[in-house]
C-alpha cells in the first residue's frame, strides 16, 4: 500500500502552499490527505483498475490532486512537492510532533525566525525568543520546550527494549486488579517491531471504573489525554503514549487482531472478508449484521480461509497472506529452541560477571552451552585480550568444564576486524578456539566499498566462524555503517561464515529484511544475547523476536543444535 506515503506528501504540500501564501488550494490537499489515511483500499490498485478517473471517484480528490497521485504512482515522486521542499527546507515531519505546534505555528516560526527543525526551535525557545510574539507568550514557549523534551525522551519512536519492560510491568499491575480476566499487550510490541511509537493494552474485565481509575492515576504517568468508560489514553514520563481498551470477551480475538496490526495487514484481512461478503472490524466478523466469529484470533483466520498468522509476520509485505492461503507459513523459531548462546562477555574484559557466574546462570535458564567471546586487544577501552591472555582464559574454561555437569563452556573470542580486513589476533591462537566471532568496532565512516571489502576479507579468514552484529547499527543511537549487505551474504555463503542476529535491544542486527535475504540464500544464522552480565541473557528473547520477523525457522539457526552439532556447522 502506498497510501501513507501519498497522504504524507499531500499533507506537506498543504503546509508548504500555506507557507507560500497560496490562496484556496491548500485546504483541499489537507482534506485529501485525511481521506487517504483512512482508506482501506490501495490507491495503486484503484489506479491500476480504473486509472485517474477511479482516483477522482474518491471523495475530496479532484483532477489536480488525482494527477499528483498518478505522478507518484508512475515515478515515485511529485515534482511540485520536490520544488516546495527546496523552497521551504522545513522538517515538517518532526516539527509537527511537538505538542501544540500545528501547521500555522510552523509557518509562523519559519516566516519570523527561519526555524526549520527541532534543533533550531529548541535554540530559540531556550533563548526566550518565542514569548515576545503576539499569541505566544512565556507559557506557550515553556509548553514548546516540554514538548521537545518529550520528543527527546521518546526519540519519536523508542527502541523495543526500552519500552517492553515498562509496559510489561503495567500489564502485571493490571492483572492483579479485581475482576480483571485477561490483559494482553497488542500493537507493534506484540509484533516485536524494533521500535515502538505507542503501546496498546487490551483488557477483558467486568469492573470498568476501577480499572480506568487505576490506569489513569499510575505514578508512571506524565499526562492523561483522555479517560473514558472503555478507553483511556496516557503519556508515560518516558514519553510513550499508551492506550488501554476494555473489550467484550465475545470480541476479544477480533479486537486483539485489530489492535495488533499492522495497519496494512488489517486492510488485507478486511478485503478478504469483503470478498467473502463479510465485514471485519474490531468487534468481530459479521455476515450482514450477524456476528459469526471473533472470540479468538485462530477462529478469525480460519473463517477467512487462512492459517493462523503469527503476530511477527503481520506486516503485509504480501507474503504472509499468500503463504497462509497456500499453507506455506514458516514454522517460526521459538525461545525454547535455543540450546546455546554464542556471544557472551565476562569480567575478563568489559563484562560484569565471571565465566563461572555466566555459565551457572545460563544453565539455570535452560541453556546447554555458552561461548565466551571477550573482546580483543584493538578494543583497548574494554581491556581487550591479546593472544596470550586468550590462551590463559582457555585454561580457566578447561578447569570449569571439568567441574560442571550437563553444561559446556566453549572457548571463543570477539575478534576485531582491523581497517585492512586483517584480524586482531594471530591465526595460530584463533585455531585453538572453538568459536571465532569477528566484528567491526572502529572506523564506522569508511566508504561503502572499502567497508564491504574490509568485512568480506575478514570473513575469508579460515578461522572466522561468525560475523557478529554485521551492520554495526545501534537503534536510535547510531546508523548502520555503509556496507553492501548482498555482498556480505554472498561471501558468507561462499565461506560458510555464520551471520549473527544480535539480540541486544539497541542492535537487533541483522535486521528482518537482511535475515530474509540470508535465509533465501541458504546462509546459516545464530541468535545471541551479546550479554555483558547475567541479566542480559534475557536479550535472547529480542533476538528471537527479530528472527521471527525475518521468517526464521529452527533449522536456520545453528544454536538450536547441541554444541557438537553446532560446531559441525562452523569452518
Amino acid at each position: 500500500m502506498i497510501n501513507q506515503e501519498i497522504a504524507k506528501i499531500l499533507y506537506e504540500i498543504f503546509v508548504f502552499m500555506d507557507m507560500d501564501d497560496v490562496q484556496f488550494k491548500p485546504r483541499a490537499f489537507e482534506k485529501a490527505a485525511l481521506t487517504i489515511e483512512d482508506m482501506s483500499e490501495d490507491l495503486g490498485q484503484i489506479y491500476k483498475e480504473k486509472g485517474i478517473k477511479g482516483l477522482m471517484e474518491i471523495p475530496t480528490i479532484g483532477r489536480g490532486i488525482a494527477s499528483y497521485i498518478e505522478e507518484y504512482i508512475k515515478t515515485g515522486k511529485v515534482k511540485e512537492y520536490e520544488r516546495l521542499k527546496k523552497k521551504f527546507p522545513v522538517d515538517l515531519e518532526n516539527l509537527k510532533k511537538v505538542e501544540g505546534l500545528g501547521p500555522k505555528g510552523i509557518k509562523f516560526l519559519y516566516k519570523k525566525l527561519k526555524i526549520r527543525n527541532l534543533q533550531e526551535l529548541e535554540k530559540y525557545a531556550k533563548a526566550g525568543k518565542l514569548r515576545n510574539f503576539e499569541g505566544w507568550g512565556e507559557k506557550k514557549e515553556q509548553n514548546i520546550l516540554k514538548g521537545l523534551e518529550f520528543i527527546k525522551l521518546g526519540s519519536g519512536r523508542q527502541s523495543l527494549g526500552s519500552v517492553l519492560p515498562l509496559i510489561e510491568d503495567i500489564k502485571k499491575k493490571l492483572e492483579k486488579l479485581k475482576d480483571v480476566k485477561k490483559v494482553v499487550i497488542a500493537g507493534s510490541i506484540r509484533r516485536w517491531k524494533e521500535t515502538v511509537g505507542d503501546a496498546d493494552i487490551l483488557v477483558i474485565a467486568d469492573n470498568y471504573k476501577e480499572i480506568m481509575d487505576y490506569f489513569t492515576s499510575m505514578p508512571e504517568i506524565g499526562k492523561v489525554y483522555g479517560k473514558g468508560e472503555t478507553k483511556s489514553t496516557i503519556k508515560l514520563k518516558s514519553g510513550m503514549d499508551v492506550d488501554l481498551r476494555i473489550v467484550p470477551e465475545k470480541s476479544y480475538g477480533a479486537a486483539l487482531n485489530y489492535f495488533t496490526g499492522s495497519k496494512e495487514h488489517n486492510v488485507a484481512l478486511r478485503q478478504i472478508a469483503k470478498d467473502k461478503g463479510l465485514k471485519l472490524n474490531e468487534w468481530g466478523l459479521f455476515r450482514k449484521e450477524k456476528f459469526i466469529g471473533g472470540r479468538t484470533e485462530e477462529e478469525l483466520y480460519k473463517l477467512l480461509g487462512l492459517r493462523y498468522i503469527e503476530p511477527e509476520l503481520r506486516e503485509s509485505f504480501g507474503q504472509e497472506i499468500e503463504a497462509a492461503r497456500n499453507n506455506k507459513l514458516p514454522n517460526l523459531v521459538e525461545l525454547k529452541d535455543l540450546k546455546g548462546d554464542l556471544q557472551t562477555q565476562t569480567s575478563w574484559t568489559d563484562g560484569s560477571n565471571s565465566i563461572k557466574e555466566m555459565a551457572d546462570y545460563a544453565k539455570k535458564i535452560g541453556l546447554k552451552y555458552i561461548v565466551i567471546t571477550d573482546h580483543t586487544k584493538a578494543l583497548a577501552m574494554t581491556g581487550g585480550l591479546n593472544g596470550k591472555r586468550i590462551l590463559e582464559q582457555g585454561k580457566e574454561i578447561d578447569k570449569l568444564n571439568n567441574e560442571m555437569k550437563d553444561f559446556k563452556i566453549l572457548k571463543g573470542t570477539e575478534c576485531d576486524i582491523l581497517k585492512n580486513g586483517d584480524l586482531d589476533i594471530e591465526d595460530d591462537v584463533l585455531k585453538k578456539l572453538d568459536v571465532v566471532g569477528i566484528s567491526v568496532h572502529s572506523l564506522f565512516n569508511m566508504p561503502k566499498e572499502e567497508m564491504t571489502k574490509r568485512i568480506c576479507k575478514a570473513m575469508r579468514n579460515e578461522n572466522a566462524d561468525i560475523l557478529f552484529h554485521p551492520t554495526g547499527r545501534r537503534i536510535n543511537i547510531r546508523k548502520a555503517y555503509e556496507v553492501d549487505i548482498d555482498e556480505v551474504i554472498k561471501t558468507a555463503k561462499q565461506t560458510k561464515t555464520i551471520l549473527e542476529i544480535d539480540g541486544t535491544p539497541d542492535r537487533l542486527d541483522l535486521k528482518e529484511d537482511h535475515i530474509k535475504k540470508a535465509i533465501k540464500n541458504n546462509v546459516k544464522l545464530c541468535i545471541d544475547s551479546d550479554s555483558h552480565n547475567i541479566k542480559q541473557f534475557d536479550f535472547l528473547k529480542f533476538g528471537i523476536g527479530i528472527a521471527r520477523r525475518g521468517w526464521s525457522e529452527k533449522k536456520d539457526i545453528i544454536n538450536t543444535l547441541d554444541y557438537r552439532e553446532m560446531l559441525k556447522n562452523l569452518k
